[in-house]
């Protein structure tokens, strides 16, 4: 855990180092995300580098005798910082926030469970609009801690998300 503390607050401290402000071009986008699972995604800004971003994800696995299903709420907050000198339209982003999960499973169709997780998430990653489309594709990672049901860190949650912007 300690591990995760330290490039978090550095990720949060250059957020505040000054640097040319460069509006998003979109103040909402809603579209469907993928990878670790199948979902959906709304994303709203506050201002122009704040944004909350709500994620609907599915996840259906199955293996020799095994096989479970996860759906997971993540709500997040995140901060914005716009990569003009890269390419028009893209940013950076980090933040963190809160999942509430419902998986369950069974081994060989005799010993079936059910649980419920709740934990904290952090995320990193890019985000691009584009200019002259209502598009937006982003790309990012989030680990997640679980204090229930399945308790622990887990760093297979991110995905790429393609959203309508207006």
């Amino acid at each position: 855990m300690k591990n995760l503390i330290i490039p978090f607050l550095i990720c949060f401290s250059i957020s505040f180092i000054p640097q040319q402000i460069s509006a998003q071009n979109y103040d909402n986008a809603v579209g469907i995300r993928a990878a670790w699972g199948f979902g959906g995604s709304f994303k709203h800004f506050f201002t122009e580098k704040i944004a909350a971003e709500a994620i609907v994800n599915y996840w259906n696995r199955g293996t020799l005798g095994f096989r479970y299903s996860r759906t997971r709420i993540t709500a997040l907050v995140q901060m914005h910082n716009p990569l003009p000198e890269v390419a028009e339209g893209l940013q950076w982003y980090a933040g963190a926030g809160a999942f509430v999960g419902f998986w369950g499973g069974n081994y060989s169709r005799y010993y079936e469970y059910n649980q419920t997780e709740i934990g904290v998430s952090g995320v990193i990653g890019l985000d691009y609009a584009f200019t002259e489309l209502p598009i937006n594709i982003s790309l990012d990672w989030m680990p997640s801690l679980a204090f229930t049901g399945g308790a622990g860190f887990s760093a297979n949650a991110g995905g790429i998300a393609v959203r309508y912007t207006f």
